[in-house]
């Protein structure tokens, strides 16, 4: 009887509050990495918190934590959107990238597991399959696991974090490329792999480099073409 009382009192105390926040916090990462909240789109406290199924507390911190770390930009008292991306801040969050990404691969280099290996593999024939179909809701997402499966094996969560953030400021307008784009991409994948297969760090680094020079390249012909206009996202979240 004891027992049944106190596994009743667990399924019905309330969630904590740090752990509402932290799972809002990670549902609007998801939301901005998987183009959820399209760049010249802005969202609303009350739109989230309907679709989080929350109250609008966590998510107006969450919305501030983003802010902080230039992910989302406050439009209004209420609403935020996507930052402009220019040519110069793309190109600093390149340079930026290039550095802080190619130490996480050299770290995981010689850390990465041979089941992260397989892993890796498996992500690399899911991206074909989705390139080949032109599926971005596929590819974008194995993309960053591939990417976040490597720079985890590096096992330092103070460089995680800071990538996370690095990424957060231009996963919305990765979506904006298209399966063209795709190619040399699937090229710098497998080179990756195969480095750090044989433990190779510095052609390790240098896939990782040509992978992100040619993201930022291709990304850099579309904005010049591509001019968001500001309008409210009707766009549920998920």
């Amino acid at each position: 009887m004891a027992l049944a009382r106190a596994q009743q009192d667990i399924l019905y105390s309330p969630v904590p509050r740090a752990t509402i926040q932290e799972h809002v916090l990670e549902k609007l990462r998801d939301l901005i990495l998987n183009g959820g909240i399209e760049p010249g789109r802005t969202v609303t406290v009350q739109s989230l918190s309907e679709a989080f199924g929350v109250s609008a507390m966590p998510v107006r911190e969450a919305m501030q934590r983003l802010v902080a770390e230039k992910a989302l930009t406050i439009v209004s008292g209420r609403s935020v959107g996507i930052p402009l991306l220019t040519a110069e801040r793309l190109e600093d969050l390149r340079r930026v990238r290039v550095e802080i990404e190619g130490t996480a691969i050299k770290w995981a280099t010689q850390l990465i597991s041979p089941e992260d290996l397989t892993h890796l593999e498996s992500l690399i024939e899911e991206m074909e399959l989705a390139k080949a179909e032109g599926d971005r809701t596929r590819y974008i997402p194995a993309n960053r696991d591939f990417h976040f499966t490597i720079y985890r094996a590096a096992a330092s969560d103070a460089l995680l974090k800071i990538i996370e953030s690095l990424w957060l400021q231009t996963g919305p307008y990765i979506n904006f490329l298209t399966a063209s784009n795709w190619d040399s991409s699937g090229v710098e994948h497998r080179s990756m792999h195969a480095a750090l297969k044989r433990r190779d760090a510095i052609a390790a680094r240098r896939a990782l480099q040509a992978d992100i020079d040619g993201a930022a390249a291709a990304l850099a012909r579309v904005l010049t073409v591509t001019k968001p206009q500001g309008r409210t996202s009707s766009r549920r979240a998920g």
